[in-house]
């Protein structure tokens, strides 16, 4: 019997404007190493990276499966188009395939909806039968099937000494902007606190520096209190994304610095309370942002800050303001965002009916650029829009700001460890952003 093989690939955004530069931020992709740990051992699989590896075209395969999110979606139809001129069938699955199946067909043979834990063995399955279907989705009733992710197919490749690792999935705020509501149908989900922490504990020593992709880790505090009890003997360090509310209970910040987080990535969104109403971000309090921020620093807790501009109530001088403010609450990392309308979420709904998008499907249009304005904003142009983030970007990532930044001793600079995380963060950030500014999505002539 012919053994199977099955190629996967996690495409590229685009080329970068600065020739030789090769995203030294690379971080392995999850959703590749999950895929690998749900397929059978007489299954052979191999993974590429194309932000920094060839596809290699010439080989043949039983199958290719793409992880496709909205801003790489040019770039998979492309490397689909590829595979499938040589009549080798092309799956693609994630954020963008689920919330654009329609369109996603156009350019695959098939789609997988949903989690991969809940689909992808039906894939398998059907390939092994020769009997593969255009659609798969999640079986009426069945649970999410937990696995260790196999990291042994990035073996070799050049990513930072950083694992990345799920505990829970889901988040359960609404905001309007999100799509993570929709992909996971309101649901948040957990694995088993002793799955994880044996799957920590597996880890190479150096690569026990821990992100947690999970979507808002600290919003269950019932659940995550006896997860970060668990971490503390583990002695890792930790980063993850969460909202502000956690800071509250003085407790849950204890317990959360005692089991390694080193630092956190908070959405903000906006220091205007009126578009919090409109985006929905029920968990966020403007006047409570120097409060909360204070009591996560003296925690020892270096937070990443993420803000979104281009809301109704959102005057020109609210990028100065939102600078000034990262600057002076010394943020270790901040990211200034013009407003992105993702498919499938009620934003891009909502600006679609007043005809407010700048492009119906941006993630197409060959005149978009990577952070340029997506929408019409009510009290700026797109020009301001785009020219104002742009500019808070730089002011934030400048060398008197990184020194000033540093400075801050309670957490940014608590300790060597990180002090060296703040520098190499924010030095990669400075050359990314300076590489990705003006890139078109996709790869010219399909790379």
């Amino acid at each position: 019997m012919k053994s199977l093989k099955i190629i996967l690939i996690r495409p590229r955004l685009g080329i970068s404007v600065s020739p030789g530069f090769n995203e030294p931020a690379r971080m392995e992709p999850l959703a590749l190493a999950i895929l690998a740990a749900l397929t059978p051992s007489d299954i052979e699989i191999e993974a590429y990276d194309d932000r920094f590896e060839n596809i290699p075209y010439d080989q043949d395969a039983d199958l290719v499966g793409l992880s496709v999110c909205t801003f790489s979606a040019k770039r998979a139809y492309e490397i689909a188009g590829k595979w499938r001129r040589k009549r080798i069938p092309v799956i693609m699955g994630g954020f963008h395939p689920t919330l654009c199946p329609d369109e996603v067909l156009e350019y695959a043979d098939m789609i997988a909806i949903g989690e991969a834990e809940q689909t992808w063995p039906q894939v398998i399955s059907d390939l092994r039968k020769n009997s593969l279907q255009k659609i798969y989705k999640p079986l009426p009733g069945s649970n999410t099937r937990s696995v260790i992710p196999d990291r042994s197919i990035f073996k070799g490749k050049r990513y930072l000494p950083i694992s990345m690792v799920q505990f829970s999935k889901g988040c359960p705020w609404r905001c309007e902007f999100c799509s993570i509501h929709k992909f996971y149908n309101g649901s948040i989900s957990y694995r088993q606190i002793e799955e994880v922490v044996g799957e920590l504990q597996s880890l190479p020593r150096l690569r026990r520096k821990i992100f947690f992709v999970d979507d808002n880790i600290l919003a269950n505090k019932e659940k995550i209190r006896p997860f970060l009890e668990a971490l503390v003997p583990l002695k890792l360090s930790w980063s993850s994304q969460a909202d502000m509310s956690f800071a509250d209970d003085e407790e849950l910040l204890s317990l959360v610095s005692r089991s390694g987080c080193q630092s956190l990535t908070i959405g903000f969104e906006s220091l205007n309370q009126s578009s919090l109403k409109q985006m929905g971000k029920a968990c966020n309090t403007v006047s409570l942002y120097k409060k909360r921020l204070n009591k996560i620093r003296r925690a020892g807790i270096m937070v990443y800050g993420s803000f979104l501009f281009g809301y109704d109530a959102d005057m020109p001088d609210i990028f100065k303001k939102t600078l000034q403010f990262t600057l002076n609450e010394k943020l270790f990392m901040a990211n200034f965002i013009p407003l992105q309308a993702l498919p499938g979420t009620q934003l891009y709904e909502r600006l679609r009916q007043e005809n407010r998008l700048v492009y119906d499907k941006w993630w197409l249009a060959p005149q978009y650029h990577w952070n340029e304005a997506l929408v019409k904003p009510r009290n700026m142009t797109c020009d301001e829009l785009t020219k104002g983030c742009c500019d808070a970007r730089h002011g934030f990532h400048s060398y008197s700001s990184i020194f000033s930044r540093l400075m801050e001793r309670r957490a940014n600079a608590k300790n060597l460890n990180n002090a060296l995380s703040f520098l190499l963060v924010n030095c990669i950030s400075r050359q990314e952003i300076k590489s990705k500014t003006g890139m078109q999505l996709g790869v010219p002539n399909g790379g």
